[in-house]
């Protein structure tokens, strides 16, 4: 028997108790007449005893050994407040060494010393410290949530392919060769976007997945190479459906993980984001919605910005931060095309990235007026070429939420993301891309424009931003054959191209094809929002780098010899 307890329960009853533990060596502290060792396993940590005569024989303990002993609960003289087994201690009268260790490269405590890139090369002693284990059960209860959720509201779990055909669908694949069929190839599946509408076609009503995914990309703090998603797909259903379900689901967990009750969830179309946020994935925690400029310029005759394409600004109510931070901003903001008026009671400062910039208290005050400017405030204008101005000032508002700690992360602001276009224009390649996926439906109202202007076309699409981060996207699917071969066509696609990718697809939607959408949640993102952490690698337990590797088992490696 390797133990009657864990490290984790005993406690001032189980005082009198002989028992069992097994456990690593946490700490040692040798005191001459008595050696205490803390002793550490999934469950907890219990401080031991040792009598002189076992300290002799057992001197050569170092951290990280592991051992079990034999010995009798007893109540600890000096409390230990922080741990549940605080109030006793083990006095050992038997000790066996079960296996020995090395020097850990880093203290396994909750506060290490081991840098990310020492953690990852020894990821097995890592998951020992209490926050990797804690993100991984934390990860297990929200998975088991999840399922007990979908399953309870008639969603079947079903598996798909990993190894599947290479088809376009925006992301790099992983290409995998065949042994047996020599010269092909199988692609790493970037998502189980096309099976589920099959299982769908196959008359499955509801569908989910705990899916694995691969995506040929660089990664980032909140992107890995091979990552987790929650898969979704329902028959019959329309967008407000699936918004309505799916807002229910999200509450639900927040309520049941952290029980956090969230508001109605915010819903705007993808033209007003851009035109409000100059992002697809604003965060909403904080106002400073772009205020439009352009008529204003004309109308006033503004003649150094009537030029421009556009002129948008917005305001930041009372700052009262030192007028060397606002300095500091626009060095780290580096464009020319903008200027910041700070409205103060005395004197009105204007502050600009161009050293040319000039601007007279006219003009200065005709922008005080339209933006309702009160002592204190600060506003920012931008102008230049449409689309890039509002990027630009979305990245300003940014930095300056970031700067005045603006970006409370126990507030949570969900917000749904519609009608982006179906269709973008890829400048480089000189043809459209899809902006979500071809399998994407237009909405009935822009059908017209399928013909000669795709551009035109809203899709019926739905992305979750949560504190501006994407943590879901979806759509209402074609299930049209004619339609879906126009928007494969719009994308590049010959006849003979479109057979050999997905003429399986185009077959299965003549078969009776229902209505049906679906929508998929990037767990890691989720949890990692979850959690208030600002890296998803903290609950993958074997994450790759931000260069796709495996640092552990030193992935990806060459091939020394043929593949048999």
């Amino acid at each position: 028997m390797y133990r009657t307890h864990n490290c984790g329960e005993l406690c001032k009853k189980d005082i009198g108790k002989k028992v069992i533990l097994s456990g690593w060596i946490q700490k040692k502290r040798n005191l001459g007449s008595l050696c205490f060792i803390d002793i550490r396993d999934y469950f907890g940590i219990t401080q031991l005893i040792f009598p002189k005569k076992l300290i002799n024989k057992n001197f050569l303990l170092g951290k990280e050994f592991l051992i079990k002993i034999k010995g009798k609960v007893v109540e600890r003289s000096s409390i230990n407040f922080n741990i549940p087994t605080g109030e006793i201690e083990i006095l050992v009268y038997q000790i066996e060494i079960l296996n020995s260790s090395l020097t850990p490269p880093f203290t396994i405590e909750n506060k290490t010393d081991g840098n990310e890139e020492m953690r990852m090369i020894y990821r097995y002693l890592d998951i020992r410290r209490n926050p990797i284990k804690n993100n991984l059960i934390i990860r297990h209860n929200i998975s088991l949530e999840i399922r007990n959720f979908l399953s309870k509201n008639g969603f079947l779990e079903i598996e798909t392919p990993i190894l599947i055909n290479y088809t376009q669908e925006g992301a790099r694949s992983f290409i995998v060769p065949s042994r047996i069929n020599i010269g092909k190839y199988y692609a790493l599946a970037q998502s189980p976007q096309l099976f589920k509408q099959l299982l769908m076609i196959g008359g499955i009503n509801r569908y989910f997945q705990i899916a694995k995914c691969f995506r040929d990309e660089d990664s980032r703090s909140d992107r890995q190479i091979e990552f987790t998603q929650i898969d979704c797909e329902m028959s019959f259903v329309e967008v407000n459906d699936i918004l309505i379900f799916f807002e229910n689901f999200i509450k639900h967990l927040f309520k049941k993980i952290k029980n956090i009750q969230l508001e109605p969830f915010t819903c705007i179309s993808y033209y007003d984001a851009i035109k409000m946020y100059g992002t697809d994935s604003p965060d909403i925690r904080f106002d400073m919605s772009f205020i439009e400029l352009t008529n204003l310029v004309h109308k006033k005759n503004i003649l150094f910005l009537k030029e421009q394409e556009l002129v948008i600004g917005l305001k930041v109510k009372k700052y009262h931060h030192d007028n060397n931070q606002i300095n500091f901003l626009f060095k780290k903001i580096k464009n020319k095309n903008i200027f910041c008026i700070h409205y103060l009671f005395n004197k009105t400062l204007l502050y600009s990235s161009s050293n040319k910039f000039f601007m007279n208290k006219e003009i200065i005050k005709i922008f005080i007026n339209y933006f309702q400017a009160k002592i204190g405030d600060l506003l920012f204008i931008a102008y230049g070429e449409e689309k890039n101005t509002r990027k630009k000032l979305g990245k300003i508002r940014l930095e300056i939420a970031h700067h005045l700690n603006l970006k409370n992360p126990k507030i949570f602001k969900p917000l749904w993301i519609i009608d982006g276009p179906i269709l973008e224009w890829d400048e480089k390649n000189k043809k459209y891309k899809s902006l979500h996926h071809p399998f994407t439906s237009p909405k009935e109202e822009d059908l017209h424009f399928l013909e000669k202007n795709p551009e035109k076309i809203r899709s019926k699409s739905y992305d979750l931003i949560i504190n501006g981060i994407e943590i879901g996207s979806g759509s209402i699917r074609i299930h049209n054959k004619n339609i879906q071969n126009l928007i494969f066509k719009h994308l590049g696609l010959s006849e003979k191209e479109i057979e050999s990718q997905f003429g399986f697809f185009i077959k299965a939607l003549q078969y009776g094809t229902p209505p049906h959408g679906g929508i998929a949640f990037g767990l890691d993102r989720l949890i990692n929002l979850l959690e208030g952490n600002n890296d998803i690698k903290n609950f993958i337990a074997f994450p790759k780098n931000n260069y796709g590797m495996d640092t552990m088992i030193k992935a990806p490696s060459y091939l020394k010899n043929k593949i048999q």
